[in-house]
């Protein structure tokens, strides 16, 4: 038993969660009113199914950073194509992500873990790769530190992994950390040639 990751974990996450949105409420009132006019009607909330702690499904909340722009045959053009000027700061600062505080609260999500992936990627995890759903995501996480964006599948699942064998309250501290200096820096954002990252097929 993992005291902490099991008990301690959720309960700090919780009281952060809690003391940042009442303390962030001005920010994220004025982000959301500038990107209703920045997505040009798309809206201003992204929500998506995404699994958490053992496979549950659950909505994730994050700022909405692009159009619903398509092409003649009704398609969403490429994520690059829909991602506004004002989309692309707020997601290169990671303001995007900070409305999972609520995902937070309600306990679908942690501040530290391995980050929730798309619910079609579920059947494309080896054995050891679907161990990264034996904590509950997190908005920010050890593979993140190590690369965010930037490293491999193979990579990113093998540092997920590992933060699962050694989930502590020392290195959720090296996690905070080291990602507000990434913030910071900016770094690691996207892939070359994508605004985010390739999609997973099982194989990268």
């Amino acid at each position: 038993m993992n005291i902490y990751r099991d008990y301690i974990k959720r309960a700090l996450g919780f009281t952060i969660s809690l003391v940042a949105l009442m303390c962030l409420s001005p920010l994220l009132i004025v982000v959301a009113v500038w990107l209703h006019f920045a997505n040009r009607g798309a809206g201003v909330f992204f929500l998506q199914e995404r699994p958490g702690k053992d496979g549950k499904i659950f909505k994730i909340i994050k700022f909405k950073t692009m159009t619903d722009e398509r092409d003649d045959e009704g398609n969403l053009l490429p994520d690059e194509d829909r991602l506004t000027r004002v989309g692309k700061f707020v997601r290169s600062t990671s303001i995007d992500e900070l409305p999972q505080l609520v995902n937070v609260l309600k306990g679908d999500m942690a501040l530290i873990g391995p980050r929730p992936l798309l619910v079609r990627y579920l059947p494309l995890y080896s054995e050891e790769q679907a161990r990264r759903h034996e904590v509950r995501p997190g908005i920010t996480g050890w593979a993140q530190c190590h690369g965010r964006n930037t490293i491999t599948w193979t990579e990113k699942f093998k540092l997920d992994v590992w933060y699962v064998d050694h989930c502590t309250f020392f290195n959720d501290v090296k996690v905070i950390f080291s990602t507000i200096k990434k913030v910071i820096g900016r770094d690691g954002i996207s892939q070359a040639g994508q605004a985010t990252m390739e999609m997973f097929n099982g194989n990268n």
